[in-house]
């Protein structure tokens, strides 16, 4: 028997994140480990009228062609894959592992080298969505992997990933995330008028320029769950240290206590407990690798604690989050990389931030009557 709570986790990414239409080509794309949820998704999108189909990927496939592929198949993208990304109207991309250190072993060139080959990919399919001509939203199906990196339970951890996506219960989930979307909202539009942002916390001591660029409510459409608001900084002007004291994972990678120092907005300095030579691999990844393409508010105050899934600990309420790469370009960031990494700074017990030397937010809160920023 399904899940009904899967069922209204697949109505709300159809109907509220996609906003499906009738007769439009719906793409699933989907681990074997996520096939409950892709099931949901392809009945919602039928009962939505549209063209829904499934990209089934085999999880173990990325490990072996790093541990086994020659350099060609590393590059190698299938033409039909390039073709696709243009024709498609909406894609949701389910994450569910079923081992989420797979890659902890692989040899980071190689590892490097793959995620490079797949950035026109991923670049092209970024611009359709910047440009409106592709709906996307990621959404996670809960497995006992997950569970196990959150120290939780499976029921447990399906309940907290409900909850979080507010459809653990029969509630308007709709409703939630739309008013949910105004608060943010105005948020956006506050820290839009703001020209610098000082982040002060444990080893941490960054200032991040944000003048003439626009900030985004991450409102549920790209992301469920969502809660934060974002921008692109200032490709040159980051300067100052930081510290992540919450691990950092990518693509089942880990690296832990990361250090950053930013000079003229590149990381010149670089150092973390374990894990150091891929951080070093992927900040060499290429030029823009080294600056900052986002930096966040985390506002989910539901989420309240670190589960070691990005999809969730971005949004933690009190963090704050920068990412090293790609930049949005709809948001006025210039900086081109094949990476987006976020990392994220715990700011719930001794955090500060400042807007034009003003405090706006402590302890992981925005204060009530923060002054306007000084211009």
């Amino acid at each position: 028997m399904s899940d009904p709570r899967l069922a209204r986790l697949g109505e709300l990414i159809v109907g509220y994140s996609l906003g499906l239409q009738a007769r439009k080509i719906f793409r699933i794309d989907t681990p074997d480990a996520g096939l409950p949820l892709a099931i949901e998704l392809y009945r919602a999108g039928l009962r939505a009228g549209a063209l829904p189909y499934a990209n089934v990927e085999l999880e173990q496939l990325p490990e072996i062609l790093i541990r086994e592929g020659s350099e060609e198949q590393l590059d190698f993208v299938p033409p039909a894959a390039v073709g696709e990304v243009d024709m498609i109207d909406a894609i949701a991309t389910i994450w569910a592992e079923g081992n989420t250190r797979a890659l902890t072993g692989a040899q980071p060139e190689r590892h490097q080298r793959l995620i490079a080959a797949n950035r026109a990919l991923t670049n092209r399919r970024w611009e359709r969505i910047s440009a409106g001509d592709l709906s996307w939203s990621g959404v996670l199906c809960p497995t006992p992997a997950h569970a196990q990196d959150a120290e939780m339970s499976v029921s447990d951890y399906e309940s907290f990933v409900f909850r979080a996506c507010h459809v653990e219960d029969e509630d308007d989930a709709v409703a939630h995330w739309q008013s949910t979307s105004a608060d943010l909202k105005a948020r956006a539009e506050q820290l839009g008028r703001v020209r610098e942002l000082r982040i002060v916390g444990t080893d941490t001591d960054l200032r991040v320029v944000v003048e003439g660029r626009q900030w985004e409510a991450a409102d549920g459409r790209h992301n469920m769950p969502d809660g934060e608001v974002y921008t692109s900084p200032v490709e040159t002007e980051t300067e100052g240290e930081i510290r992540f004291s919450f691990p950092a994972l990518f693509q089942g990678r880990e690296v832990d206590d990361i250090r950053l120092r930013f000079e003229d907005g590149v990381v010149v300095s670089a150092e973390a407990t374990r894990g150091e030579e891929f951080l070093e691999a992927l900040l060499d990844l290429d030029d823009g690798a080294r600056r900052l393409g986002e930096v966040a508010f985390g506002m989910n105050y539901e989420i309240d604690r670190f589960t070691k899934n990005i999809l969730f600990d971005e949004k933690i309420g009190g963090t704050m989050h920068v990412a090293l790469g790609s930049a949005f370009k709809e948001l006025g960031g210039v900086n081109d990389s094949g990476l987006h990494w976020d990392l994220v700074c715990d700011l719930r017990t001794e955090g500060e931030v400042y807007a034009d030397g003003e405090l706006v937010w402590r302890a992981g809160r925005f204060l009530e009557g923060a002054p306007e920023p000084v211009h």
